[in-house]
């Protein structure tokens, strides 16, 4: 049974690793690997000499957000969704908010891009109907990155909560019934019970998730931005797709790829060792 996933790692991940090489050569196509010259370090020093600086800030400024505002809204979602006593409601909000999360950025991309034009867009149509003058919510870079936290949340903050949800069906109901003894109430509930035995999850997926930190959602990006946001909205891997492939920098690509990489491999061993710490979690 393991056959098949360790030739499909095997051929997709690891094997194309060898061409990392190319990140410390002036790397030509028609001479390859071989026959490209080295150039040792300079495409990992370019990175911090041209747009790298900026692409590096906007990456963790978006992903920060998404990270924050995405351990926030499931667990209030979760916490609220909790109090619903009514079954069939319950389950019908779930299916829900569910849903996006199985939609392609290439569809919900469309959707948004029409619903947010600035001459015509629903969106923009309902803004001057307030009074308000049209917003271009794709073509301006505050707004750009506003718009991709919140659209990225509307996503998947329904599928987050579950999460959330099963470490509360895991509660000891005994500490609900003493606590309605002792009269206490609903809020009371929530405040003392549930959210003190959250706790570990919530530490778990917190630190878990600065792992990704580097990870501002490729498909999301490069299927909203445009090169009136590259200030604001262009992400590492969006820069490296456009630099490395489209433009046929290979060596550069690959060196800021590598370099984030390296940096995401850090961080993720951080975050697990500080989940295992601080919220009993653990692979092994």
């Amino acid at each position: 049974m393991l056959a098949l996933p360790f030739l499909f790692a095997l051929i997709f991940n690891y094997i194309p690793m060898f061409g990392i090489v190319i990140a410390f050569q002036d790397y030509k196509p028609w001479l390859g690997i071989r026959g490209s010259e080295w150039v040792g370090l300079d495409h990992f020093r370019l990175i911090f000499t041209l747009d790298g600086p900026t692409v590096i800030w906007n990456t963790l400024a978006i992903s920060s957000m998404k990270i924050v505002f995405g351990l926030i809204t499931p667990l209030t979602f979760a916490l609220l969704l909790n109090e619903v006593r009514v079954e069939g409601y319950k389950r019908s909000i779930q299916t829900l908010v569910y849903l996006p999360h199985f939609l392609s950025w290439v569809i919900l991309g469309g959707i948004l891009i029409d619903l947010l034009n600035p001459d015509g867009g629903l969106m923009n149509r309902m803004i001057g109907a307030l009074g308000f003058d049209p917003i271009f919510f794709l073509g301006d870079g505050n707004w750009f990155r506003f718009t991709v936290v919140v659209s990225d949340l509307w996503k998947e903050f329904g599928f987050g909560a579950i999460i959330f949800l099963a470490a509360i069906l895991s509660i000891d109901p005994s500490l609900y019934e003493a606590a309605e003894v002792d009269g206490a109430n609903r809020w009371k509930h929530t405040v003392h019970i549930t959210l003190p035995s959250l706790v570990p999850m919530i530490i778990v997926v917190g630190t878990l998730s600065l792992g990704n930190i580097l990870n501002a959602g490729f498909d999301q990006i490069f299927n909203l931005y445009n090169p009136l946001v590259y200030n604001k909205g262009d992400i590492i891997d969006t820069y490296v797709y456009r630099n490395g492939l489209e433009s046929g920098q290979f060596s550069f690509g690959t060196a800021f790829g590598l370099f984030k990489s390296i940096i995401a491999t850090i961080l993720i061993a951080v975050s697990y060792r500080i989940a295992y710490k601080y919220g009993n979690y653990r692979i092994f």
